[in-house]
């Protein structure tokens, strides 16, 4: 998977918990939101330094 793809992927996941807390929950699980999104955010800074790391090879 190119790097852009998947970091795609992750910020489309991001928003949709965003929306998903707002709008179903009515911005009740702000700390299980904000918890997913710091864990996609890392999940994807991983991946983009794997990436450009095997990129430079």
């Amino acid at each position: 998977m190119r790097a852009i793809t998947g970091l795609y992927i992750i910020i489309v996941l991001m928003q949709f918990i965003t929306l998903t807390n707002i709008t179903l929950f009515n911005g009740e699980w702000n700390g299980i939101a904000m918890l997913l999104s710091t864990c996609l955010f890392i999940a994807g800074t991983a991946f983009f330094f794997m990436n450009r790391k095997t990129k430079r090879s």
